[in-house]
């Protein structure tokens, strides 16, 4: 499908590839990973043609389109709905359901053959695009994104980048390119979404190529990695978590290899140094000197990933309480996120908070906090108990014109410059990498600044929202490994499960407008909602994670404001009872015209066919129109009847 050759890509001075190849085959789903800066986003833009490459070729079909979500798209803005965004992926159709309502107008004054001709072939081929089931496709992705119903006719001004990105993944989604290219999908998705594209992507006809740092992702939706290295594409014909086993096979093969031929270089040096000067073996000490010009050098494996030793620090050591809240309720005018919760937090717990977006994970956090007072309720921070709270919005408050260790020095800590630059080479600051200005980083080396800034603050309980965020796999193991040796007190929020796994001993969700949890890891979690599922669904019961209704409080009426509402109530109703026969009058005139267009026998009948057509689309024009204003009718009369 796609063949890459002897790729060169150059930033400046810097080769990104060097040489590299790899075929893209039609159904390959492939992860695409290395370290950060080695150019895997630059790759999907040199395959999209954002980038033209130095040398080498990239050769496809005709036929191949490619579908590219990445970071740039956060940008566009509109005041069209977010499902009328989604279905500009059916471009085509859309142009042809224009051309058939311009015929239909021309009917009305211009009715010839011609017309009726242009108008079947129009709606052939708008059935043939799938014309006629785009909008309820369009619905069923944007809600397994996350977007409620409601939410489908709403601008897409009005949503924040992160439900925007939504949205763009939607659009390419319904395009079903050949290729989807995918850079950091996750980034933008809640755990229920991030299920729900795993199991659309199980499915996806196409090939796919994701650069993503979740490695549960990775393995739950590829079949091959293929690691950016040295320059150039190392394949591995498995998910990540092969990638892993195959990849330390090869290393130590590699490791073998390498310290055999160092034995050998190094006989070979010993006898060159022994016999050059002598005259009778001069000759062949040259003969060696030679060939170990000539010799290929093998490599030596590069280290395992970073390994760290923190000493954390804590001026005061806290009680056995860090927070109690009591009976919290929290509201944003009408619209309720908590009642009645409690929360109870005690000296070295270890608790992860997930859940959907949306259900009010970091307005709790902010509760905790104290940033955010709660509508009703008691909030009780325990003795001695120092709170830092992380945030992806507080990397703006990083001084951008400090020097990393400047940044680092002022956060506090009292540490000398050497225990600062052993902190920052934990999180891959090395060297004179420390002098860099913030403002020249990237937003994972700026995340990496302010998470090693919160977790030297001398704090004994941490506040952490999406700490994961924009980190490459590397740096996700220094924080799992830093939050593994840190003595205190925790809350994470983060939708990458391995990281959740590796660093929780409690769950925390929200479930019926409440803060629940689950005394035990991740996976422990999970094992136990399916079982939950699974038993309500057996039961015939709503699923234990869906909202019950909440009572909300009626407002007092006067008898003439109840009564005027009733008489109003009345008059809709009737009128909704002549619109329901309307209705039932036009699907059965609509089900005549439909039995004649699917009997063969009438495309012999060129005067019975126009009529019959001309008069199905109508038919299917006006019943569009009565059935939206039935449901105008029904909203209404459902609001009267509060």
């Amino acid at each position: 499908m796609i063949s890459i050759n002897d790729l060169d890509f150059h930033f400046g001075s810097r080769a990104l590839y060097d040489k590299a190849s790899l075929h893209i085959k039609p159904k390959d789903k492939i992860g695409l990973i290395g370290l950060n800066g080695t150019g895997k986003s630059t790759l999907l833009r040199v395959l999209v043609g954002e980038y033209k490459p130095d040398g080498g070729s990239i050769s496809m079909s005709k036929d191949v389109t490619l579908g590219f979500l990445n970071q740039d798209l956060l940008s566009y803005d509109t005041h069209e709905s977010i499902l009328t965004v989604a279905m500009q992926a059916f471009e085509e159709a859309l142009e042809i359901q224009k051309k058939i309502d311009q015929i239909l107008v021309e009917f009305e004054n211009n009715y010839h053959d011609d017309l009726v001709e242009k108008l079947a072939d129009a709606q052939e081929r708008f059935e043939a695009l799938g014309g006629y089931t785009m909008q309820a496709q369009a619905e069923e992705i944007l809600e397994g994104l996350g977007f409620t119903t409601e939410e489908l006719q709403k601008p897409l001004k009005t949503f924040s980048g992160g439900w925007r990105m939504r949205v763009m993944l939607a659009k390419i989604l319904l395009q079903k390119p050949s290729l989807l290219l995918l850079d950091e999908p996750t980034n933008h998705l809640d755990l229920p979404s991030i299920k729900w594209i795993e199991n659309y992507l199980a499915g996806y006809e196409g090939a796919v190529i994701i650069v993503s740092h979740d490695r549960e992702f990775l393995d739950r939706t590829t079949n091959t990695t293929v690691e950016v290295l040295g320059g150039k594409l190392v394949p591995y014909a498995g998910n990540y978590t092969y990638y892993l086993e195959e990849k330390e096979e090869r290393n130590l093969i590699q490791k073998g290899a390498f310290e055999n031929q160092q034995s050998q270089i190094r006989a070979a040096e010993r006898f060159i140094e022994r016999f050059k000067a002598k005259a009778s073996k001069a000759k062949q000490a040259q003969s060696r000197v030679k060939a170990l010009d000539k010799l290929e050098r093998i490599e030596d494996v590069a280290g395992d990933a970073a390994k760290i030793n923190m000493k954390f620090q804590f001026k005061v050591e806290p009680g056995r309480h860090i927070l109690r809240m009591e009976h919290v309720m929290k509201k944003y005018d009408q619209k309720l996120i908590f009642r009645d919760t409690n929360v109870h937090i005690e000296r070295g717990d270890k608790i992860a908070l997930i859940g959907a977006n949306g259900k009010g994970k970091s307005t709790l956090m902010r509760l905790v906090a104290g940033t955010e007072a709660p509508t009703d309720g008691k909030h009780q921070l325990g003795h001695n108990v120092i709170m830092s709270f992380y945030a992806q919005h507080q990397l703006e408050s990083l001084t951008m014109e400090n020097e990393i260790i400047q940044e680092m020095n002022e956060a506090g800590s009292k540490r000398s410059e050497m225990e600062l630059r052993s902190v920052l080479g934990s999180f891959l600051f090395t060297g004179e990498e420390v002098f860099k200005k913030i403002k020249v980083l990237s937003g994972g080396e700026k995340s990496r600044v302010a998470l090693a800034k919160t977790l030297i603050s001398e704090a004994n309980f941490l506040l952490l929202d999406e700490p994961t965020n924009h980190l490459d796999m590397v740096s996700v193991n220094i924080l799992i490994q830093a939050l593994e040796q840190y003595a205190g007190t925790f809350i994470v929020i983060s939708h990458d499960r391995f990281f959740v796994e590796n660093v929780a001993t409690k769950i925390w969700f929200i479930e019926d407008y409440q803060l629940k949890e689950y005394p035990g890891t991740y996976a422990e979690y999970e094992q136990w909602q399916e079982d939950r599922e699974k038993a309500a669904k057996k039961a015939g019961l709503p699923s234990p994670s869906a909202p019950k209704p909440v009572k909300e409080e009626k407002k007092q009426v006067s008898n003439s404001e109840r009564e005027a509402a009733q008489q109003e109530l009345k008059k809709v109703n009737k009128e909704l009872k002549e619109v329901e026969a309307r209705v039932t009058a036009l699907e059965q005139e609509l089900g005549i015209y439909e039995k004649q267009l699917a009997d063969p026998n009438i495309y012999n009948n060129a005067a019975q066919l126009k009529d019959a057509t001309v008069k199905f689309e109508l038919v299917k024009k006006e019943l569009n129109r009565v059935n939206d204003q039935w449901e105008k009718l029904a909203e209404k009369a459902e609001q009267l009847e509060r």
